[in-house]
């Protein structure tokens, strides 16, 4: 496995790195074409990497809307175009995009991220279309609400945070919010060759958000009626 990002010093240890902005479409394909010389070749793309941002459609700056979108949907494009000749190599090609469960239900404050995940969702389905003939299988994960130091972040940003925190357990059917484990599990299982009928296909690891309704809070959340101090702090 090799990590491509612009910070490599906290990759987990024994993780190879390359550093590389996926904003700059040279340094995104030198990046792929030396970890296709680390491993020998590519089997598996994860297209993970994106960036957030608050608020309406009326109050992101143009300069705001261009960034996450060059982000969350250029950074795929990028990487999975760079990556396309050592895939059509690969015996078992397969590329996992990262969305979210914003690509299916609306939230509330989250134009441009939505809009962003509603592309990849849009991409991925293209993506799989285009390339099931050559045999490179192209799916993607939906996570909820996961438990990572970005959430923790909003969480310990808001008036208070123990409200804060439970709100975004309570966004989950679960009670709890998704693991990072939880999310990788099914990474493994798109990009592993044992899911070779599976493409095209969305796998939500959200805790029932998208598909459940069940009494308390997850229910505000899904409707957007829920304390505004904790998106907008």
């Amino acid at each position: 496995m090799v990590n491509l990002d612009r910070d490599t010093e906290q990759a987990p240890a024994g993780v190879l790195c390359v550093r590389g902005d996926l904003t700059d479409d040279a340094q995104v394909r030198e990046g792929i074409a030396r970890a296709a010389e680390l491993l020998g070749g590519i089997d598996v793309l994860v297209n993970n990497a994106g960036i957030g941002a608050r608020g309406r459609v009326e109050d992101n700056t143009d300069e705001q809307w261009t960034k996450v979108l060059d982000v969350n949907v250029m950074g795929i494009v990028r990487a999975s175009r760079a990556a396309m000749p050592y895939l059509r190599e690969s015996s078992h090609a397969a590329i996992v995009n990262t969305c979210s469960i914003a690509g299916w239900a609306g939230i509330l404050d989250r134009a441009v991220y939505q809009t962003s995940k509603g592309a990849v969702q849009a991409l991925t389905l293209s993506m799989a279309a285009d390339y099931v003939s050559e045999g490179i299988r192209v799916n993607a994960v939906n996570p909820g609400t996961v438990d990572t130091e970005m959430a923790r972040g909003h969480i310990n940003a808001a008036e208070d945070s123990v409200a804060g925190l439970k709100l975004m357990e309570e966004r989950q059917a679960t009670g709890r919010m998704v693991s990072p484990q939880e999310v990788a599990h099914a990474v493994c299982y798109l990009a592993s060759p044992l899911a070779t009928s599976t493409t095209g296909a969305f796998l939500a690891v959200d805790g029932g958000m998208h598909g459940l309704r069940v009494k308390g809070t997850s229910q505000a959340i899904s409707t957007g009626n829920y304390p505004h101090w904790l998106i907008q702090k």
